[in-house]
């Protein structure tokens, strides 16, 4: 088949939807990528897909202005003529959706996550429900990362019971992302939060919380991965890194081509987000074995099993993050080592990516086959 999977940025595609695109090419598909081409285009056409690139406003909430995305979309389904749409974040779900249902394509959408949309406000968060509602009333499937936003597109009649899929995130490649098996070296504990700058994620917090802890453990180290992302609406800019650089509170490290060396060396890998659809990063960090502090909220949640796999903090608390991070430091290298070890299992009970590939493997084959 032609299979079209759009996202609001090439790298969405590259990083989160990997294994995805590697099954659906080894199956002998044509895969095409409709996403704006932030430097990553030219990696994603190497693997073997074919990048039309999509001009989106990714900031910008106007209706007016997001309506013409419906057009451009409506316009490359037409020219590129794909069997099934695939896809994921909000903007290419809603509007691809409603231009996919006047062109008669199949369309299967994934909520990776209810956005900034959802936090702020219940003008437009009852505004976005409506868009829900409507663009995704004739999809055949409609896939969640987690069991809560699941509950809540049901509940709200976002979505009918007999449409929604629940996957495990985009699922983790337990050969790629394994536990390192090295020793870390003796200093103070090392704290890594991994994710873009912004407000959303939990990072103000993040900062303050280091800040707490340092005071009582001065030999911590705090590390931040992850790029600036000016177009979103919560983003974070240079101005914040230099305060930190002022303060010698935390090291930011940018964006890491590669990840694994920078778990392997960390003692926790940290999440203070706001909400979450499947977060990436904890996954990750704990099929390489490493214990995670994250924010008791959805998402988050469904990863890390309090206690047993790392400590869940309330959310938007500072003071909350800052005790659960002394909590970490006062655990030996054995707990430490243990609750690693825990979460290496779960993710491999729960999270293994050839569950994610079979769910979406499925539904496109039941989707083919009623169109």
């Amino acid at each position: 088949m032609k299979i079209l999977i759009t996202a609001n940025s090439s790298w969405n595609v590259l990083h989160f939807r990997r294994p995805i695109l590697d099954a659906l090419l080894a199956d002998g598909h044509e895969v095409i990528v409709l996403a704006p081409d932030d430097g990553h285009g030219a990696k994603l056409e190497s693997l073997g897909c074919r990048l039309f690139r999509l001009t989106m406003d990714l900031k910008g909430l106007s209706p007016a202005r997001d309506s013409q995305l419906t057009l451009r979309m409506a316009h490359a389904f037409r020219i590129l003529k794909p069997d099934i749409v695939l896809s994921y974040t909000i903007k290419n779900n809603i509007y691809g959706a409603m231009a996919a249902r006047v062109l008669g394509v199949p369309f299967i959408p994934t909520v990776t996550g209810l956005g900034t949309a959802f936090l702020s406000g219940p003008l437009l968060q009852a505004f976005v429900e409506t868009m829900y509602r409507v663009a995704f009333r004739a999809s055949a499937a409609v896939f969640f990362q987690n069991g809560e936003d699941e509950k809540l597109f049901v509940r709200r009649s976002l979505v009918r019971r007999q449409q929604a899929r629940l996957v495990p995130g985009s699922g983790i490649d337990l050969d790629y992302f394994r536990p390192a098996g090295t020793v870390a070296e003796a200093r103070g504990p090392t704290f890594l939060m991994i994710a873009r700058l912004l407000r959303d994620k939990g990072v103000l917090e993040y900062a303050e919380a280091a800040r707490r802890v340092l005071k009582r453990c001065p030999t911590a180290r705090f590390l931040m991965a992850g790029p600036i992302s000016p177009e979103n609406r919560s983003a974070l800019g240079e101005d914040v890194i230099e305060i930190w650089r002022r303060e010698g509170s935390i090291v930011h490290i940018g964006e890491a081509r590669d990840i694994r060396p920078h778990i392997a060396a960390a003692d926790c890998i940290v999440l203070p987000s706001y909400r979450e659809g499947a977060p990436r990063t904890l996954i990750e960090a704990s099929a390489m074995g490493k214990p995670v502090i994250a924010t008791d909220v959805p998402g988050c949640r469904d990863v890390v099993a309090d206690g047993v796999t790392g400590i869940l903090c309330n959310p938007r608390d500072s003071e909350s993050l800052a005790q659960a991070m002394l909590r970490m430091t006062a655990m030996t290298r054995e707990q430490h080592a243990a609750m690693g070890a825990a979460g290496r299992a779960r993710m491999a009970a729960y999270y293994d990516q050839r569950l994610v590939v079979g769910a979406y493997k499925a539904a496109l084959t039941e989707a083919a086959s009623r169109h």
